[in-house]
């Protein structure tokens, strides 16, 4: 598979959830020496053009408001970037600023929104997911989301050296306000 660099949309939990989720990640990845990385749903991969980021990020934080999305399961996978994770429902919402992101970014890349949060990013035996996935509980019914970042990144990301060499280029609330 072709490593490119491209750019990531990430929708931000606000507190308390990103606090929870923070934890668990800070937590698995001390235990099983992995990047520590921000709690974030990737909402479009696309390609590495500044101007497409910025129209794209721009209408995101300007049109979309406060999304929330109901977590559904605690998933696992060989994928490093879906070692454990959170998965959760698809939401109108969701699928708005998805379709704003890539309209605005003018972006034909195959991206396929799977709503998700990563609790871990290790190469781990199937069994051991397995059992870390029965081990996670998420007590909240809904997980609100108040931010978008567009961070540049290599994909696929394979390795905490990937994970390190992230690069946020903007953020914001989903108010419209820059942070």
């Amino acid at each position: 598979m072709t490593r490119q660099t491209v750019i990531a949309y990430w929708l931000i939990p606000s507190a308390p959830a990103r606090t929870f989720f923070q934890r668990i990640i800070n937590d698995l990845a001390r235990r099983w020496d992995a990047p520590v990385f921000e709690p974030h749903v990737t909402i479009h991969v696309g390609t590495d053009r500044a101007d497409a980021a910025q129209n794209a990020f721009g209408a995101a934080a300007r049109r979309c408001k406060l999304i929330e999305l109901k977590p559904i399961g605690i998933g696992q996978s060989d994928e490093f970037i879906k070692t454990l994770f959170v998965q959760f429902a698809m939401s109108a919402e969701l699928s708005k600023i998805n379709g704003t992101v890539r309209e605005e970014a003018n972006d034909s890349s195959h991206y396929e929104l799977k709503p998700h949060l990563s609790l871990l990013y290790k190469n781990l035996a199937v069994a051991t997911r397995r059992e870390l996935a029965a081990s996670i509980n998420v007590p909240l019914s809904e997980v609100t989301f108040d931010a978008i970042k567009a961070v540049r990144c290599v994909s696929p990301t394979k390795s905490s050296a990937d994970v390190k060499a992230w690069h946020v280029l903007a953020a914001a609330s989903l108010s419209g306000d820059h942070v």
